[in-house]
């Protein structure tokens, strides 16, 4: 059923294995013990950032398949993305994999939108084994987006910190035991005129707010009927705005309310706002979230991923910030 974005899957696919690496910096973080492989390198021992971004996105993408006894040659479709021009290290980790491709881009929701379209084409009978993905490597979109790190520009306190982590999920049809994608929504774009690349939680916190409502009410559900709904990337001042401009509509924000960007590196004033970037929301929700609901602490999750759609070229000619949320309804049945 499709309703002005709003997806329901009859067969609710799952979630059978995802696959985590991150970088050195990553360490930092209190959740990395959920994370397959950490880096001791920023580079992987490679010669460039771009080519340690894909080779994270390579080894998640095999540790994922490994946890379910296949190999790249067993998947159907492999859906990824990241935030370097052109998504190369997508691009070149694909090629490596040898798998059936196509690039997602919706920016730092591209965690999201990829597991949306895996549990469409599973749900459609198009595919038994679906890799969906996103990753960020702090110094390729550092310096893309806005100064390469050896320049050692200033940062305001509502910056964040762009995580060097790659997230990967496999999707099957469905199976008992795991984690099911039951609903989603697909997000409408939002641009309320903000230019500052250095502010993007207040930029994308309304995308958030606005796919919540709609979610909530197009499936009629309350925000209480979920163990946790986690925004992808907002940091302190975006989660601050998206949790007014939610209760400003009516819906009650509770303590099962979190965001990845807040969380990844345990509130460090050194990581100014929060994380940020693809890998961020794609790390903590294939991981901690996953675990729980693995584990069972969590029977109903939303996962709401949010991005900034803008580019080098967008920021320079003094272009406005559109954004862009999409949510995906976990459940373990």
């Amino acid at each position: 059923m499709v309703a002005r974005g709003l997806l329901t899957f009859n067969t609710t696919p799952s979630i059978a294995a995802t696959g985590i690496t991150a970088g050195p910096v990553e360490k930092k973080s209190p959740f990395k013990e959920g994370f397959d492989k950490i880096y001791d390198d920023e580079r992987c021992g490679l010669k460039t950032n771009e080519h340690a971004h894909a080779k994270m996105i390579e080894d998640a993408c095999m540790i994922a398949l490994s946890k379910v006894d296949a190999t790249p040659s067993d998947a159907d479709v492999l859906l990824i993305g990241d935030l370097v021009n052109q998504m190369t290290p997508s691009n070149f980790s694909a090629t490596t994999l040898g798998i059936p491709y196509l690039g997602m881009f919706s920016a730092c929701a591209t965690s999201v939108s990829s597991l949306l379209m895996a549990a469409v084409l599973t749900e459609m009978g198009m595919s038994t084994c679906a890799i969906a993905g996103a990753a960020s490597q702090h110094n390729a979109v550092e310096r893309q987006f806005r100064y390469p790190v050896e320049y050692g520009a200033q940062k305001p306190e509502t910056a964040q910190w762009t995580v060097t982590a790659a997230g990967m999920a496999v999707v099957t049809p469905y199976q008992k035991g795991f984690p099911s994608i039951e609903r989603a929504t697909i997000g409408s774009p939002v641009d309320l005129g903000m230019t500052d690349p250095l502010n993007m939680g207040a930029a994308m916190a309304p995308a958030a707010a606005d796919t919540l409502a709609r979610h909530l009410s197009g499936h009629q559900t309350v925000a209480s009927d979920y163990d946790c709904i986690i925004t992808g990337d907002l940091g302190k001042t975006g989660f601050e705005l998206y949790k007014t401009l939610a209760g400003n509509q009516g819906i009650d924000i509770g303590e099962n309310f979190r965001d990845a960007g807040v969380e990844f590196y345990g509130e460090d004033p050194l990581f100014f706002a929060g994380a940020s970037g693809a890998g961020c929301s794609a790390a903590l929700f294939f991981s901690t979230i996953y675990t729980k609901m693995m584990a069972g602490d969590y029977k109903r999750v939303l996962l709401i991923a949010t991005g900034a759609l803008l580019s080098p070229m967008s920021f320079q000619q003094g272009d406005t910030i559109p954004c862009i949320a999409h949510a995906v309804e976990l459940t373990m049945k």
